[in-house]
């Protein structure tokens, strides 16, 4: 969790509700509180993030848009940023149900993070999911072991230890 991200939230949130609550009257007077509503919503969606790996899924949670995927499903685990995905949102981009995306590299996927410089790009299912762990190298390992148990190795799999990827630079 970034706490410039949490700061910046709470900084908008006291703006509408401080600041435009006594300027908006008349037939307007619930504008405010609905922007405050709606920033509320977008900040315990960030901090609902969470994921998960059970004996044979793969769990994404926040508030509003959850994803799993099946163990068995999974064709690829590789570190990368959004950055490099050239991102470009839908209707909400990364606001929307699940932050639903659309890269030129990879076409449409989903993002359940709160990192967009440092997470995990899993293949699985007909969209990718990229997520950002806490600890992305111990996730990309445990996930691995457990992706390995029902599909053997991956083409792509940075937390196998036997394929010598390179420690990404966080």
């Amino acid at each position: 969790m970034s706490y410039t991200v949490i700061g910046v939230y709470v900084f908008v949130l006291i703006v509408i509700l401080f600041l435009f609550r006594g300027q908006v009257g008349g037939l307007y007077w619930w504008v405010p509180w609905l922007l405050g509503i709606v920033t509320v919503l977008m900040l315990g969606r960030y901090l609902s993030t969470s994921y998960r790996i059970d004996d044979a899924t793969l769990h994404a949670w926040r508030i509003l848009g959850s994803r799993q995927v099946p163990l068995a499903d999974v064709r690829r685990i590789e570190y990368t940023a959004l950055r490099d995905l050239a991102p470009g949102g839908t209707f909400f981009g990364g606001w929307g149900w699940r932050g639903r995306m659309w890269s030129p590299r990879i076409g449409t996927f989903d993002a359940i993070q709160t990192d967009p410089a440092f997470g995990l790009l899993i293949t699985a299912g007909s969209e990718p999911l990229y997520i950002s762990p806490v600890e992305p190298q111990q996730f990309a390992r445990e996930l691995s072991r457990r992706v390995r148990s029902y599909t053997g190795r991956l083409s792509v799999d940075v937390g196998d230890p036997l394929s010598g990827p390179p420690t990404p630079q966080a």
